[in-house]
């Protein structure tokens, strides 16, 4: 069983790029440039309480992103409403529109984003010379930081939160954000890039501490495509101070130290799809409120009564 009091001071093997904001800033002054051209059309979906519809806008590389949107029923736009960003595992997708329904019948307004290039019909326009057979954390690696997909992704998820907060009805001081395992590390990338979202939950985020993970041997199907680019790519591993460095832009531990939206966290100790350390580098340096839950039989997988625990969380 892994105790977790070794890891109470761990700070992530990760080497924050000094130029880490500028990057970021750069990145949120092309996308806020787009005209994010928003339609939405209604989804046939019979409910007392939502309304769905299909939502498409453009995002940078003026690739069309979809998400879900679902609305309470009957909706007042000139009252306020929270609004709930939703983020998916994964090479998934946002899943179905009725899991959402529950929260609708709460009051929210809910976006859940299909992440490009995934499970969803969002478009990947992400050009790389570099690999792509294995994963997305490598795309556009090669390339240098400004190519590669997650910056992309994290962008969108960014743009997300200003469609909806922007939206008539939507009380943009009260936004709220969740997801599990890629959807954690959208969800932290997020709250780096909008301040002001209100709240958040993640479970066992993604995406983080590249460098323990790949120490650690970490061959799942989440960081095993680090270990793919040096079989394949750079078996004599000339160039892996700079593939890391690069990796580094994308790494949600180096959003967290300017984090203070208060964050809700799950975490399985038998996880062997992102490692417990990693998850730690980020949830150590968060500047703001935290509460941890720990599940020590669980890993990678559902972590069954702490949504139950959240609830009052987001019922704030």
């Amino acid at each position: 069983m892994i105790d977790i009091k070794q890891f109470k001071d761990y700070r992530g093997m990760g080497q924050r790029p000094a130029d880490f904001d500028e990057f970021w800033a750069r990145g949120l002054k092309e996308m806020r440039a787009l005209a994010p051209d928003v339609q939405q059309t209604p989804v046939a979906i019979k409910s007392r309480v939502a309304q769905a519809y299909d939502l498409w806008f453009t995002g940078v590389g003026n690739a069309r992103i979809h998400a879900q949107l679902i609305m309470p029923k009957p909706f007042d736009p000139s009252k306020p409403h929270k609004g709930l960003l939703m983020f998916h595992g994964y090479h998934v997708d946002a899943g179905d529109f009725t899991e959402k329904f529950g929260w609708a019948a709460e009051g929210f307004v809910v976006l859940a984003l299909d992440v490009r290039g995934q499970g969803g019909p969002s478009e990947d326009t992400t050009k790389t010379k570099g690999g792509t057979l294995k994963g997305l954390i490598i795309r556009g690696v090669e390339d240098g930081p400004a190519h590669l997909y997650y910056r992309s992704v994290f962008l969108d998820c960014a743009e997300a939160a200003d469609i909806l907060a922007g939206m008539p009805g939507v009380d943009a001081s009260r936004l709220y954000a969740t997801g599990s395992s890629q959807g954690g590390g959208l969800t932290l990338a997020t709250l780096g890039l909008v301040p002001t979202i209100h709240r958040a939950y993640v479970n066992y985020p993604f995406l983080c501490d590249y460098r323990k993970a790949y120490q650690l041997g970490a061959e799942t199907n989440g960081y095993d495509q680090l270990a793919y680019w040096f079989k394949y790519r750079d078996q004599l591993h000339k160039r892996e101070a700079q593939f890391f460095d690069t990796l580094e832009y994308i790494d949600v531990q180096h959003f967290a130290a300017a984090i203070k939206t208060p964050v809700v966290w799950g975490m399985g100790l038998q996880d062997q799809v992102v490692p417990v350390p990693a998850q730690f580098a980020a949830y150590n340096k968060l500047a703001g409120d935290k509460k941890l839950y720990v599940l020590p039989e669980y890993g990678h997988e559902f972590l069954p009564k702490v949504a139950d625990e959240v609830r009052d969380f987001f019922m704030d």
